[in-house]
């Protein structure tokens, strides 16, 4: 079994690793569900599914990193549904979930942008734009995970979840193809 650190070194780090302090975002970035204090294994997702959570169950998990957490705002206060199924199911498990939304988009190695630009082998001339989609969102979090388990010794599986809402990808190439894209939506 791989090294163990505790959740609340782990939050710290990624935290301080993601400059969470520097974002205005629409969600608390950072520890949003607490689970047990020593975790040995982490998955990491685009979002916090109820498929990504049993996925994460099945496989030994301690934490969850995600780019997609809980608590955006405009949410409801109410723990009800999915919500409420989802939530449960991390504390009755005692599984740690960490989101991180607009840090892991902008950050510049380890971002879902950056990590985007190195696959299509762009040459990075600072920080990328947003991407904002699951099939480049995926990026930053599976690299964040890679970096954890070289980091700190942990064992770490990024579990890809489809999500039919986001697919396909629109490829837009100048800006009449942008113009007819945007007349078509």
């Amino acid at each position: 079994m791989g090294a163990a650190m505790q959740r609340e070194e782990l939050n710290r780090y990624l935290d301080g690793l993601l400059e969470v302090s520097r974002f205005r975002d629409y969600c608390p970035n950072g520890l949003q569900v607490e689970g047990r204090g020593e975790i040995r294994r982490i998955v990491s997702g685009v979002t916090a599914s109820i498929d990504l959570i049993q996925a994460a169950l099945t496989d030994g998990a301690d934490a969850i990193v995600v780019h997609h957490g809980y608590f955006w705002k405009g949410d409801g206060p109410c723990l009800t549904g999915t919500r409420r199924a989802r939530i449960g199911l991390l504390v009755a498990h005692e599984l740690s979930l960490f989101a991180y939304h607009l840090p892991l988009d902008a950050h510049a190695e380890l971002g879902n942008n950056a990590q985007l630009g190195k696959r299509l082998g762009l040459v990075e001339t600072g920080r990328f734009v947003a991407a904002g989609h699951h099939a480049t969102e995926k990026y930053g979090v599976q690299a964040l995970g890679e970096h954890l388990a070289a980091r700190f010794g942990l064992e770490h599986r990024f579990i890809d979840i489809p999500n039919p809402v986001m697919n396909p990808v629109p490829v837009l190439v100048g800006a009449t193809s942008f113009s007819s894209f945007i007349s078509a939506c």
